[in-house]
């Protein structure tokens, strides 16, 4: 499963970023995917998934009231939008894929990444 993030850039403060997961291969037909980041010098943190039936899983409580996500099974596509944007989620964002159609409730280390694009959130 080939991935690629596009969407990145500068937000102001307060703002809201929408990025978006093109994969290429039957393989997404049966892939949860799911979205992650990394900040400089942090872990990287798991953010959310989303199934085949595109049924929504958030893994991280930082961004759970501002996260939505869609999916997009003919287009093989999948978005990522969050609001109200801080500093803090200043970071690369990736998407990853897993041959699974359900999301675990618990983040899962997908085997099939894509290369991440960065955010910034500054005024």
């Amino acid at each position: 499963l080939q991935l690629v993030v596009s969407g990145g850039g500068l937000v102001q403060p307060g703002g809201s970023l929408k990025l978006v997961c093109q994969a290429a291969g039957s393989e997404f037909d049966y892939s949860a995917i799911g979205w992650f980041r990394q900040a400089p010098g942090k872990e990287r943190e798991a953010l959310s998934c989303i199934a085949t039936d595109s049924k929504r899983t958030i893994w991280a409580d930082s961004v759970a009231d501002r996260i939505w996500m869609t999916r997009d099974n003919r287009g093989k596509m999948v978005s990522l939008q969050m609001n109200n944007l801080n500093a803090e989620d200043s970071a690369v964002y990736y998407c990853a894929g897993a041959p699974i159609r359900v999301c675990p409730r618990v983040p899962y280390d997908m085997p099939d990444w894509g290369e991440g694009t960065q955010v910034s959130v500054s005024s």
